[in-house]
């Protein structure tokens, strides 16, 4: 995703240093305190401990003064209130990954606020402030990007905060700003005087900005590394936190569609009769993804949208089922594909090797399968309309409705809410489900707000998926039994080919489709990685850590069984070819070490995979017990290495969940197709992990000086193939399909 973005709107590499301009950029004042970001009124509410605040509620934040003369407008991230509080303003999407905690965090420690005054609240769609700076031009969400990118920005506004706060306070006691000290929310003199931010906010607010400012040692960090508590957590647990589903506005409408069976079916015809005959059907429209049924309930939407007739055009629509489709990639697969990776000798290693193996893998179709489907409000207004949802990309949310209801980007405001999961569901070129709230909304007769709900069967239904894969592996060991060489060759869907993103396709290379094998981490001498880009129309997305999730498993297990067949420990001989790679030796070497003993007795395996993605380094060590020929995850011990940890808490929180959503998957989870259409219907036939499934989890997270990297994504690719490993060490076989439950192991 952050490549795409990148590619699209040229975000540079590296952020440009600190300027007196690019301060301006982040700073703003008001006239009633002193605001970086701009507002006229305080903050006010309960702490954090009474309430968990605040409570999101789609109000966006205020717009700050236009800057004058050739700067640009200004960028608001942080206010400060004459009542003592400090809102953090949050660019990025929340969607149980502790953004919103996180990031205010960072402005907390440079600031040197107490965590107790501290507030946050979305921010607007605005692109030209609230940028993610990996994406270049574009605000969103994804990648694992989101303390990463905002980890600098967000310090130097909080230290630029400060030191106007100390400046405002040394003019009124008449001392030099050095003299003045800052903590807990206070500014100090050593002879006795204090006084509030909020106290100086006022007098701040007419001080120009410093050409610079100084960030922390992070030596003298306070907060950042601390396990601080959520500042959404109690909201959330109460039932006052605002998500799309919760989203109400006066005489507001609920909608349901109507989708083909098919992909790329189109509506030929349709009786709506014997939906408008149910009470409180308001309306039955068509648009270009369907047919919509507009009611008074969601209820009474969902139950009228089964009564429609509807003559669909197929002749243009995906027909095959996964069958059919895994013999085309099969045949793909034994021609030679496009390039991605080529070092050292392959053909000569192949024919010196000591021993050859080879493997191919399978993998399905997965659903995103979000605890909240998705959902949409759309208010038209006189020239655009007001969105109220967990927009993920909300830079390309603004363009594809603009563009569904004839108006410009500006017109379009975002009220950014809460999101009940994503995992890259939300972030789709085409914005299909605002889209379809919006085109619904332009059709009706009644000018109303509209809400859309995909309920369980349409979500599953109706994707987009992680694309399937198949791959063609081969290697082979040298006399004394080492790893010497490796080949892949990767047949997969290009979710880029069709976007605007399909320029990043070098050379017939989707990168997407080959990370974490193109850039093997294993000193392999010989290495060679191809793509197949499969033609099918089934809608594909990136899906939470996107082709690390299936080249992690075959790289991973792969690895193991070239290890087995040369006669060498597994772990060992990682360790030795992971030798000029300190972080991945580092988590590998941690995760064992945690893990401790083997565990011993009929049915009991162990198996350890490590991998990187998003910046971040994981291994993971899980130990099975077989039971009447099923796996059982006793446990995972888990090493990261992310940077700096913000908050240790949601580091490994993100752990535990990235490792529970790649056990699921593993375990159990596939999209099937017969004929083209989708056989899971809800969570009866995809089933996602249950609490009596989850094994006994320990994270163990290394210290590191580095910037923070990800930890959303990053702790899914190692459980599949780790546990993969370990069943091998308990049975004998090598898991080459998932789920599982193909293989009867569930």
């Amino acid at each position: 995703m952050i490549k795409a973005m990148r590619y699209l709107y040229g975000a540079p590499e590296k952020p440009s240093g600190f300027t007196r301009r690019r301060f301006l950029k982040v700073v703003s004042l008001g006239a009633a305190g002193f605001m970086i970001g701009c507002t006229n009124k305080p903050t006010t509410g309960p702490t954090p401990e009474q309430s968990g605040t605040p409570v999101a509620t789609g109000t966006p934040a205020s717009s700050p003064t236009p800057a004058t003369g050739d700067e640009d407008a200004l960028n608001a991230f942080v206010k400060i209130g004459t009542d003592d509080t400090v809102t953090v303003v949050i660019k990025h999407a929340e969607f149980g990954q502790g953004v919103t905690t996180g990031l205010t965090t960072i402005v907390a420690e440079e600031l040197d606020a107490r965590w107790d005054q501290m507030r946050w609240e979305f921010a607007p769609a605005d692109a030209s402030r609230y940028a993610n700076l990996k994406f270049g031009v574009v605000q969103g969400t994804g990648g694992s990007s989101s303390i990463a990118n905002s980890w600098n920005q967000l310090r130097e506004a909080g230290a630029g905060a400060k030191a106007m706060l100390v400046a405002a306070a040394a003019e009124a006691w008449q001392v030099k700003p050095e003299e003045v000290g800052v903590a807990d929310g206070k500014l100090t003199l050593k002879d006795g005087r204090s006084g509030t931010f909020g106290e100086f906010a006022a007098s701040a607010s007419k001080l120009t900005p410093p050409e610079k400012v100084t960030l922390k040692d992070p030596k003298d960090f306070k907060l950042i590394g601390k396990p601080l508590s959520r500042l959404d957590a109690a909201s959330k647990s109460r039932g006052q936190a605002t998500f799309t589903i919760d989203v109400e506005k006066p005489g507001m409408l609920m909608a349901c569609v109507a989708h083909s069976p098919k992909f790329g079916g189109t509506v030929k015809s349709f009786d709506s009769a014997d939906a408008l005959a149910v009470q409180g059907v308001k309306e039955v429209v068509q648009i270009p993804s369907g047919v919509a049924v507009v009611a008074d309930s969601f209820w009474t939407a969902q139950n009228a949208v089964r009564k429609l007739k509807v003559e669909w055009d197929n002749s243009q629509a995906e027909q095959r089922g996964t069958e059919q489709l895994f013999a085309y990639y099969r045949e793909l697969a034994e021609k030679n594909g496009a390039l991605a990776k080529d070092t050292g000798d392959l053909a000569k290693a192949e024919r010196d090797a000591a021993e050859v193996v080879e493997a191919e893998y399978e993998f399905p179709y997965l659903a995103h399968a979000t605890m909240e489907p998705l959902d949409c409000v759309v208010e038209l207004t006189e020239d655009g309309a007001i969105l109220s949802f967990g927009s993920q990309i909300q830079t390309v949310d603004q363009a594809n409705v603009a563009k569904a209801l004839g108006t410009t980007p500006d017109k379009i405001q975002i009220e950014s809410v809460f999101g009940g999961g994503s995992f890259g569901r939300r972030a789709n070129p085409p914005s299909d489900y605002a889209v379809e709230a919006a085109h619904i909304a332009k059709a009706l007769k009644t000018r109303a707000p509209v809400k859309l709900i995909h309920d369980r069967t349409t979500d599953l239904r109706s994707g987009f998926y992680r694309p399937m894969s198949f791959h063609k592996v081969r290697g082979t060991v040298d006399k004394e039994g080492k790893p010497n060489s490796y080949f892949q060759r990767v047949v997969c869907q290009s979710f880029l080919k069709g976007t605007p993103f399909e320029g990043m396709i070098k050379d017939g290379v989707d990168s997407a489709m080959v990370e974490g094998a193109a850039n093997l981490a294993y000193s392999f001498p010989n290495l060679r990685v191809e793509a197949h880009m499969a033609e099918v129309k089934v809608p594909t997305l990136w899906w939470r850590s996107v082709g690390h999730t299936h080249n992690a498993f075959v790289t991973e297990t792969f690895f193991d069984r070239l290890c087995v067949e040369g006669g060498v420990d597994p772990v060992e001989t990682r360790r030795k070819m992971l030798a000029e790679k300190p972080r991945h030796l580092g988590v590998l070497n941690l995760a064992v070490e945690k893990a401790g003993a083997a565990p011993e007795g009929e049915g009991k395996g162990r198996g350890v995979a490590v991998h990187e993605s998003f910046s971040s380094f994981v291994a993971e060590v899980v130990d099975i017990t077989m039971k009447d020929g099923k796996v059982v995850v006793d446990k995972v011990t888990c090493a990261v290495d992310c940077g700096l940890a913000v908050n240790p808490d949601i580091v490994k929180a993100q752990m535990e969940s990235g490792i529970v959503f790649g056990l699921s998957a593993a375990l159990a989870e596939e999209i099937d197709l017969v004929d083209g259409e989708v056989k899971q219907a809800n969570f009866d036939s995809y089933p996602v992990a249950r609490m009596p499934v989850a094994p006994e989890i320990e994270v163990h997270i290394v210290p590191s000086a580095e910037p923070p990297s990800g930890v959303g994504e990053p702790g899914v690719p190692p459980l599949a193939p780790a546990l993969a490993n370990a069943i091998h060490r308990a049975t004998g076989k090598w898991i080459t399909k998932l789920p599982l439950k193909k293989e009867g192991l569930v």
